[in-house]
């Protein structure tokens, strides 16, 4: 019974980040005002040079949306695949 417990902890607790990528990706899906907002602050970042994938942009998008750095460079991605293709 003891296994048992322990594998389903296991398995649920790897599931999280598959649910944390889908919340991601829906959460830009149902705000695309924000979205645009994130797009308008990498082009504001690619204005001066900077890539969207820099660790600068990142920080930004972790501190703005509460995010760990890998789930705003997902976030990132999502935006940038939504809504704004031209932004490097």
């Amino acid at each position: 019974m003891k296994s048992f417990l322990f594998l389903s902890f296991l398995f649920f607790n790897s599931l999280d980040p598959v649910f944390s990528q889908s919340n991601l990706l829906e959460s830009v899906k149902k705000n695309p005002g924000e979205a645009i907002n994130v797009c308008n602050k990498f082009r504001d970042f690619n204005s001066k040079g900077i890539s969207a994938n820099s660790d600068k942009a990142i920080e930004y998008v972790s501190k703005k949306n509460n995010l760990t750095p890998v789930n705003a460079e997902i976030f990132s991605i999502y935006v940038i695949g939504l809504h704004c293709p031209d932004i490097i």
